[in-house]
């Protein structure tokens, strides 16, 4: 299990200058790339809890697309983005099998916002994991992750697919890449500021 950061990583501690830390949980089904995307995006050594995928795990885990794929989270990713001198994100990926919903259920607390990373292959495993956001009136955008091979859609067509809001953000990203992945929280955040700024213009 990897959960320890680097011991030569020059960033593992925050500057005395951040007064606000912000969290962001990135979501998905399984093996969609949460733990690719918080690993390109992190300034640390991301803290993971991947274990070795069993023959009973292949039973009931959706491996179409990837079938190579050896390890699944089994508690969260964790990773962390200074955004300025007072501000930094704390990134936690929440593991995408059904069977560890009541887990990351408890990691909306606190948070933001969410980031759904969606496979074109598998859209319509993204509809229980938005509905658990909404459960819990975590507002979110959505990425495709755009995997080797997987068909391209239209936006329209994704947002049809997926039934999505006409505010909800919709864009597309490369996890592995980090400014790919950047664009897509960018979205998310520049969203969040939106809304709140909305609502703070209905209180007055």
């Amino acid at each position: 299990m990897d959960s320890a950061l680097a011991s030569d990583d020059k960033a593992v501690y925050l500057a005395n200058t951040v007064r606000v830390a912000a969290k962001i949980l990135v979501v998905g089904h399984f093996a969609v790339g949460k733990t690719t995307y918080v690993g390109s995006l992190s300034e640390i050594r991301p803290l993971r809890t991947e274990e070795t995928m069993t023959q009973a795990g292949a039973l009931i885990d959706d491996l179409r697309g990837t079938e190579d794929k050896t390890t699944t989270t089994v508690a969260m990713d964790f990773g962390r983005l200074t955004l300025n001198e007072s501000l930094v994100l704390y990134l936690f990926g929440a593991p995408g099998q059904r069977r560890f919903t009541r887990l990351w259920r408890d990691m909306t607390n606190g948070a933001l916002g969410a980031l759904v990373l969606a496979d074109t292959r598998r859209l319509e495993q993204s509809f229980p994991v938005m509905a658990v956001l909404e459960e819990h009136g975590l507002p979110y955008a959505v990425a495709v992750n755009q995997f080797e091979g997987s068909p391209r859609f239209a936006e329209p067509e994704v947002r049809e697919a997926l039934d999505l809001l006409p505010e909800t953000p919709l864009v597309t990203c490369d996890a592995r890449d980090r400014i790919s992945s950047t664009h897509a929280l960018i979205a998310l955040v520049q969203y969040l500021q939106a809304r709140q700024t909305h609502s703070s213009q209905e209180i007055v």
